[in-house]
């Protein structure tokens, strides 16, 4: 089933985010690699998909896990939580309609 993890930052987030992005992909390529995952991506802090100093003010990703505590876990493991990148973090069961 596809799970949606959407999570915020904490307030100036982009130096945490920065240093810990290499591991957070990393982890998203193997779910990519595998098939499972549908999207992800962070909300720029601006009006602009390059928001530069600005930075992001969280993240979605919406991918396929075995159950909501799969999903749960695989999102508590984040590196950005590690990082202190995210002030919270929702995991919720995903429909997709369309396309």
């Amino acid at each position: 089933m596809l799970y949606m993890i959407c999570a915020t930052d904490v307030a100036d987030s982009l130096e945490k985010r920065l240093n810990a992005r290499p591991a957070h992909l990393a982890r998203l390529n193997v779910l990519k690699d595998a098939g499972r995952l549908v999207m992800a991506g962070p909300f720029p802090a601006v009006d602009s998909p390059d928001p530069g100093p600005a930075g992001f003010t969280g993240s979605l990703v919406v991918a396929e896990f075995d159950s909501l505590e799969d999903a749960q876990a695989w999102a508590d493991a984040d590196p950005y939580i590690e990082a202190g990148v995210y002030e919270s973090v929702i995991v919720k069961p995903y429909k997709r309609v369309l396309p």
